[in-house]
This record gives C-alpha cells, structure tokens and sequence, in this order.
C-alpha cells in the first residue's frame, strides 16, 4: 500500500518491485548508479513519483538498448530547465542511433535465419536420398 509523506504518494521497495517486475536489488543497483534517489526512513526506501517515472524511462530505455550511462545523461538533462528540449533532441539521436544498430541486427539475423534453413532444406534432401527418415525435433 502506498504511503503519503510530505504530501507526495511514496511507494516502498515491495510495492516498485511488484508494480514494475524488478527485482529488490535491481532498484538498489539504480540507486548505487545514482539513476533512483529514494526517500530513506532509517533502512526503509520510499520511493517518489519521480523516482516512478525514472525508471519507467530506464526500463524503456533498456528495452530500447539503451546503456545505464545514456539514460543516466538523459535523465540528467531533465533538469536543464529548457522545458525538456535539450533531452528530446538527445533522446531523439540516440533513438535513431539504437533503431539502425536494432534494424541492423534483424537484418543479420533474417540473413542467418534464411542461410540455417537453406542448409536445413539440403540436409533433408540428403537424408531422403539415403533413405534416413527425419527426427520429429
């Protein structure tokens, strides 16, 4: 259950794990990395709406391939105080840098995909012209 300190909603460490899948120590890893600033009493983390939507961010921009060093400049730029244009202009380049590499690599991979079963197709040839039945693999 969400608890309300200082008249922001504040969410424990169980409660972030349960709502965005993580686990426990992967929010201490963030912490240590200075990605999440978690609201302390005594040993128990609370963490902020801001420390929600930070890392709402960095899960997106894991997904996206993103490194902890590019979300942690992105976050940073947050707060420049240009309304945020100086962060979407990166966001946005490293967007277009990380789609390429992404396109790159589904190319390869259909590439490889298209080879495997090439071989698969020659390899069935054979064994019916040897007479060896295939596995049911």
């Amino acid at each position: 259950m969400a608890t309300n300190t200082a008249n922001e909603t504040t969410m424990t460490i169980r409660e972030m794990c349960d709502t965005y899948d993580v686990t426990p120590r992967t929010l201490r890893f963030y912490e240590s990395k200075e990605l999440l600033f978690p609201l302390r009493q005594g040993t128990k983390r609370l963490f902020t709406k801001r420390d929600r939507a930070r890392l709402k961010l960095i899960l997106r921009g894991k997904r996206f391939g993103f490194s902890l060093e590019e979300i942690r400049q992105l976050l940073d730029m947050y707060d420049m105080g240009d309304q945020g244009g100086a962060q979407l202009a990166k966001t946005y380049d490293l967007a277009a840098k990380h789609l390429a590499e992404m396109e790159a690599q589904r190319d390869e991979l259909q590439q490889a995909i298209e080879e495997l079963k090439s071989q698969m197709e020659w390899g069935a040839a054979e064994m019916a012209r040897l007479g060896i039945k295939e596995s049911a693999a």
